[in-house]
């Protein structure tokens, strides 16, 4: 089997995705693509993306700083499980996109009272979302002590994929405070949007 080497060290989410994913797209034989990230959310993000492709993928630390992630890669084009069923779920989805903790601009007490309601109202759809993307300031929503985190685990526990952006809880340091669903990178809240057949905003 042939191997191709992508070398994204020193690159940020979600640059080793897109870039993945791009060569991916266009390979005209089975490949073994090895990837060289500098961080494990890149090759979380990585392995994520291969799972979702229904690819096989492995990583191995290198050294401090440099991992590869290994992807057993079909050739463009080849269908997967994932692929047949696409065309009907990309026009019946539902995804709603939460990038605030409070709803509407004014007073941000009354934002978050209403927020809260959202996101309880959400909860009691029949069907549910299928997915709830969290970012920027709504990834405060899915953490310990959130107001509205029972309603977003009632709805995970009946299969609705809470996504938070996986820069935004670095960037305002509450990581390891998630409660609730799994940390996601921008090229994959993307791909989600993409696909919806529907889009929520409160």
């Amino acid at each position: 089997m042939k191997t191709l080497k992508i070398d994204v060290l020193g690159q940020q989410c979600p640059i080793p995705v897109v870039k993945t994913v791009k060569v991916l797209d266009a390979l005209e034989e089975d490949t073994l693509v090895e990837v060289h990230v500098d961080n494990e959310t890149a090759v979380e993000n990585l392995l994520k993306m291969a799972s979702g492709r229904q690819i096989n993928a492995k990583s191995m630390k290198i050294d401090d700083g440099h991992f590869v992630v290994s992807i057993d890669a079909p050739k463009a084009g080849a269908e997967t499980d994932t692929d047949a069923g696409m065309a009907g779920l990309q026009n019946s989805t539902m995804v709603a996109v939460i990038s605030s903790r409070c709803m509407g601009t004014g007073d941000d007490e009354l934002g978050a009272l209403l927020m809260k309601g959202f996101i309880y109202a959400l909860s009691q759809l029949d069907p549910l979302p299928d997915t709830i993307l969290l970012y920027n300031g709504g990834a405060y929503l899915s953490i310990e002590g959130s107001a509205s985190l029972e309603d977003l685990k009632l709805m995970e526990s009946k299969g609705v994929n809470v996504m938070t952006c996986g820069t935004c809880l670095d960037f305002y340091k509450i990581k390891d405070k998630l409660a609730v669903g799994t940390v996601s990178n921008m090229y994959s809240i993307v791909e989600t949007m993409n696909k919806a057949g529907r889009i929520l905003r409160p």
